[in-house]
């Protein structure tokens, strides 16, 4: 018999790639969303086609359905649970639905699970946001990028928390409530704090999704607003490593069960945004022109993920170099490019 996954929040940028792998995997796949995001039908659309229809589609929403959740969860083996709210800015302007969608959304998921007498696997996607904006550890300005003062390998998950904003307020107390009914409750969870994912799908926007926001506003010559001096570093995961990472962890759940795992591109796939203007430039003839505004407030200079931790208990590693990852989403973005425009 066919395992059965429930993917909320599947039809968005990681959960379309996701849904892929898991049916090509030969999961039987059930994507839930409210379609609210820009491009997410596009994406359904797209997967019907790739994947000759073979998952199904619940359009619902894990705050307000609840009869429909509760209905699709207990079908299932495991449950990715992607749907968010996923930018700093839109929490700021609007904290209470931040605050519904990514806390009070994922405690109906738990309760659900909870109360099941056959409970499925539960993945949880979270943030590096959870850990603020790291003035605890010291950094040193260069030409192009910031860079850690002392040598490390990277932020680990030992690392002090800090909800700063109310985005991270939110899915770090999502995360929190996630690691706990495993500890209290016995649900098998995983807990995945992602660090600046990108790939194919990815209709990124200025506050959220920025390596695909930048060649697409270049390319449709929209206004590119540059927050701080540009020299602001992330390391950057290729979204077919992360939905590899999904597969590693419910295969793999008697190990990675109760654990919160830091995952990123690490140090090797680390890249400041001026650095990775220069690469548009330089190895694509693509110049981003920008406007420079302030600095927003929680911004970290730098961050990169020390997977260590992750690698040790699974075996996983990034596979993709940012030099592949950025040739292949771009690659993407101008074959898609008319498409996109529809949607700006």
């Amino acid at each position: 018999m066919k395992k059965r996954i429930l993917i909320i929040g599947g039809a968005g940028f990681i959960g379309i790639n996701a849904s892929e792998k898991f049916i090509k995997k030969g999961w039987k796949v059930t994507i839930l969303d409210n379609l609210s995001r820009k491009g997410t039908d596009l994406n359904l659309e797209w997967l019907r086609r790739e994947a000759l229809n073979k998952f199904n589609f619940v359009k619902a929403d894990i705050v307000t359905d609840l009869d429909i959740l509760e209905k699709e969860i207990k079908k299932n083996d495991a449950v990715l649970h992607l749907a968010a709210q996923v930018a700093v800015t839109s929490s700021v302007k609007d904290p209470k639905n931040d605050f519904s969608i990514n806390l009070v959304g994922t405690f109906h998921v738990l309760e659900v699970i909870r109360q099941l007498k056959k409970k499925p696997i539960l993945l949880f996607s979270s943030t590096n946001k959870v850990y603020g904006d790291l003035l605890q550890i010291k950094v040193k300005e260069k030409e192009s990028r910031y860079d850690f003062e002392r040598q490390m390998n990277g932020v680990s998950e030992d690392t002090q928390l800090d909800f700063h904003s109310p985005y991270g307020c939110s899915k770090g107390g999502a995360e929190q409530y996630v690691r706990d009914y495993s500890r209290i409750f016995g649900l098998q969870t995983v807990v995945l704090r992602q660090s600046c994912i990108y790939g194919r799908h990815q209709f990124g926007i200025e506050d959220q999704g920025w390596v695909a926001w930048f060649m697409i506003a270049t390319l449709l010559k929209k206004p590119i607003k540059l927050y701080g001096n540009g020299k602001q570093v992330r390391d950057i995961l290729f979204v077919d490593d992360l939905v590899e990472l999904y597969v590693h962890s419910i295969e793999k759940i008697k190990l990675t069960s109760g654990h919160i795992f830091n995952v990123g591109g690490g140090t090797l796939n680390s890249i400041s945004i001026l650095e990775l203007f220069e690469k548009l430039k330089k190895n694509h003839g693509l110049e981003v022109k920008y406007k420079k505004e302030s600095v927003r407030p929680g911004d970290q200079k730098i961050f990169i993920s020390n997977n260590e931790k992750v690698t040790k208990i699974t075996g996983w590693k990034p596979k993709i170099n940012l030099d592949q990852g950025i040739n292949e989403i771009l690659k993407w973005t101008e074959t898609n490019i008319s498409l996109i425009k529809s949607l700006y």
